[in-house]
C-alpha cells in the first residue's frame, strides 16, 4: 500500500502527527474516519498523484498519530477545533497555505470545520456521507439514533463506553465495517490488519471516545456559527446502498443537499451506489467525481 509516498512524523500543535505524502501540483489534505486511518486512502490516494500532492494524516487519536490524555469533561483536547489546529499547523509544516481537503465521517467534520475556522486557507472541500453535526443532533429521530448507537454509546459517562468497547474490541470494530459497508471484499486484508492493530489499543478507544464524547464542544461552537456558510466550493457525496444502514445520517426527515446548502455557498453532490466506505468501495469513481470538481475549481 502507498507505493511511493513518504511516511514520516510531525509535531504539530504539541502532538506528534503520523502523515503519508507525496505528488506532484496543488495540495489534498486527505483526512479519515472513524473506525479507520489513514490507510482508508490507500486506494484513491495513488490516483491522484499525477495532479495532486496528497497528504494523508492519522487524525488526533487515532492510528499512530498521539493520543493525549485529558479529562472526562474536558472536551478541548478533542473538540473539532483543536483537530482543525492541527490540521492547519501540519499543511503549514509542509509549506502549504492553500489546500483542498477531501474529508470522511470524522474526517469531514474536521474538514468542515478547518472551512470555517480558516476560510483563506480552503480552496476546496468534499464531504464523503456526512450529514453536518447540528443538524443531525436537531433532527434526532429514532431512524438516526438507531444507526448512530455508538454516537449515544461514546457520549456516556467515562468509563462505561471505553470499557465496553476494550473488553470486545474486535467484535465492535469487526460489527461496524461489516455492517457500514455494501461492497464484499471492498476491505482488503493488508488495510483491515492495520485498522484492527490500531483500534485494538486501548490508548486509540480512550482517544476516539474522547472524540466523540467532543460532540458537546463542537456543538456549542456550531451553535456560534450558525448561518455562516462555507465560502469555498463544496463537493457532497454519499453512498446511497442503505440496505444495511437504514436511517444513516439523515433519519426519516434530512435530505443531505438541502442540509448542506443550509451551510455552503456553492454545493455540488449526488449519491454513490456503495456504503459508509466511499474510498474503499467505489475509488475509481470517487477519484472521476474528485477531479471533475478540483478541475472546476483550480485555484
Amino acid at each position: 500500500m502507498f507505493e511511493g509516498f513518504t511516511q514520516t512524523t510531525i509535531k504539530v500543535n504539541g502532538i506528534n502527527t503520523n502523515l503519508r505524502f507525496h505528488g506532484g501540483g496543488p495540495p489534498i489534505l486527505l483526512l479519515h474516519g472513524y473506525p479507520q486511518t489513514h490507510v482508508m486512502w490507500h486506494k484513491l490516494a495513488p490516483l491522484l498523484t499525477d495532479q495532486y500532492t496528497v497528504v494523508a494524516p492519522d487524525l488526533r487519536g487515532y492510528g499512530d498519530t498521539e493520543k493525549p490524555g485529558a479529562a472526562p469533561d474536558d472536551y478541548t483536547v478533542y473538540c473539532k477545533r483543536t483537530l482543525a489546529q492541527d490540521q492547519m499547523e501540519l499543511m503549514r509544516a509542509l509549506g502549504y497555505d492553500k489546500f483542498h481537503i477531501v474529508g470522511h465521517d470524522r474526517g469531514a467534520r474536521v474538514g468542515q470545520r478547518i472551512a470555517l475556522d480558516y476560510p483563506s486557507s480552503v480552496l476546496t472541500f468534499t464531504s464523503l456521507d456526512v450529514v453536518p453535526s447540528q443538524a443531525a443532533f436537531e433532527s434526532m429521530d429514532s431512524d438516526l439514533s438507531f444507526s448512530w448507537f455508538h454516537w449515544h454509546l461514546m457520549r456516556q459517562p467515562s468509563p462505561l463506553p471505553e470499557t465496553l468497547i476494550s473488553n470486545s474490541a474486535k467484535v465492535y470494530l469487526d460489527f461496524l465495517l461489516e455492517q457500514w459497508c455494501s461492497t464484499p471484499g471492498a476491505i482488503t486484508p493488508e488495510a483491515y490488519a492495520e485498522y484492527l492493530r490500531c483500534f485494538t489499543d486501548p490508548e486509540t478507544i480512550r482517544a476516539t471516545v474522547m472524540d466523540y464524547r467532543s460532540i458537546t464542544l463542537d456543538l456549542e461552537h456550531d451553535e456560534k456559527d450558525r448561518g455562516r456558510k462555507l465560502s469555498c466550493p463544496t463537493l457532497v457525496l454519499w453512498g446511497k446502498n442503505m440496505d444495511k444502514r437504514p436511517g444513516w445520517q439523515t433519519g426519516k426527515t434530512l435530505d443531505m443537499m438541502t442540509v448542506w446548502r443550509e451551510r455552503a455557498e456553492i454545493v455540488k453532490g449526488k449519491g454513490i451506489d456503495c456504503g459508509h466506505f466511499i474510498p474503499e468501495e467505489c475509488p475509481m469513481e470517487l477519484a472521476n467525481e474528485l477531479s471533475d470538481f478540483l478541475t472546476s475549481y483550480r485555484c
